[in-house]
């Protein structure tokens, strides 16, 4: 298994960064700004300290973080619909705009390469994607 590990950890990191590149040049987010718009788009609204969990980093990083988003329009801070302690978080029009355009781009990227690829290889990537998803998701 060692070996497997070490080929789809290298292929996964290259793969990652290659799609890094693939950014907007007008987006100077970081990655973990990024990280938070993209899980915002797929979760809907989320607590500060659910953010901070989904993405493995303290709390008060995760404040700082959605802060700066604010900042520039990306999420706005909404009331907790049942506890007055806590605040959610939501993905404004403009952070939506940014995850599309993001999502857009580097799946034009990747969808060149994929048709580059013969559809048995196509149909085993397909098949892996869950498998990978799961593999992400683990604790």
């Amino acid at each position: 298994m060692g070996a497997v590990a070490t080929e789809l950890r290298f292929a996964v990191m290259r793969l990652r960064r290659r799609l890094a590149r693939e950014r907007h040049p007008d987006n100077d987010l970081s990655v973990s700004s990024m990280a938070v718009l993209y899980a915002l788009n797929r979760s809907g609204d989320l607590t500060v300290g659910a953010l901070a969990g989904r993405e493995q980093v303290q709390p008060p990083s995760m404040t700082r973080t959605v802060t700066a988003l604010a900042d520039v329009g990306l999420v706005e801070r909404c009331a907790h619909p049942s506890d007055g302690r806590q605040v959610v978080v939501r993905l404004t029009d403009e952070g939506r705009a940014v995850v599309s355009a993001d999502v857009a781009r580097r799946d034009r990227w990747l969808s060149r390469r994929l048709e580059e690829l013969t559809a048995d290889e196509r149909d085993v990537l397909r098949r892996a994607a869950p498998l990978l998803q799961r593999l992400a998701e683990a604790d």
